[in-house]
């Protein structure tokens, strides 16, 4: 019985899975297979993924850093009007940026939501991608297994062949020596001389 998806999620429930489209070795295993459109949109979907994590990632930094700034500026902002009875521009632009922050928190809280998704996201999708790379590598090697199989068997004959060739060509030098021979000790060294001139002549022609 074939294992199924749940058996497999079971077997690699504890298993460390790379990001495949981050892996050299896993795109080096297309240099001699094609892609198929699953695997195709897989990796897409992966990359964008990917893509969409670093981007919340950086620029909830950079917001977080922003915030500080705001931050600093309003404390600043606070002594200052401290220091006077009133003063609406500063007032306004204490109001501009405790806007800002707000905003920033807003946008910060945003992306910590999305950054605690992303990751089940990727998983999943890599998860996908993992088994459609199996599936296409499984089903190369299978493949791959009987070309090996009717190789095997075509150079097993082939041997056997090549055997009763060389046999048959082993005979025939041996039959060629017995005649050559059986000629000199009849003819004489000087007749086989004259007619090795004529045939052998004949033989370089042809």
């Amino acid at each position: 019985m074939n294992p199924t998806r749940e058996d497999f999620e079971k077997a690699l429930a504890d298993k460390n899975i790379p990001v495949l489209t981050l892996d050299n070795k896993w795109h080096q295993v297309f240099d001699g297979y094609k892609q198929n459109k699953r695997i195709k949109k897989l990796e897409t979907q992966l990359n964008d993924l990917i893509k969409k994590q670093g981007k919340y990632t950086t620029e909830s930094k950079d917001i977080k850093k922003l915030k500080a700034k705001l931050m600093k500026e309003i404390v600043a902002a606070m002594d200052e009007i401290g220091e006077e009875k009133k003063n609406p521009k500063l007032e306004k632009k204490l109001d501009e940026k405790t806007r800002l922050i707000n905003e920033c928190n807003e946008k910060i809280k945003e992306y910590n939501e999305e950054l605690l998704e992303l990751p089940a996201q990727i998983k999943k999708i890599n998860y996908e991608l993992m088994l459609e790379t199996m599936e296409l590598c499984y089903g190369a090697l299978k493949q791959n297994g009987q070309e090996i199989k009717e190789i095997g068997a075509w150079i097993t004959n082939i041997r056997g062949e090549l055997k009763k060739k060389v046999i048959r060509k082993q005979e025939k030098e041996r039959e060629s020596q017995r005649l050559y021979s059986f000629m000199h000790d009849i003819f004489g060294a000087e007749v086989i001389e004259i007619f090795d001139m004529e045939y052998l002549k004949k033989d370089d022609e042809n």
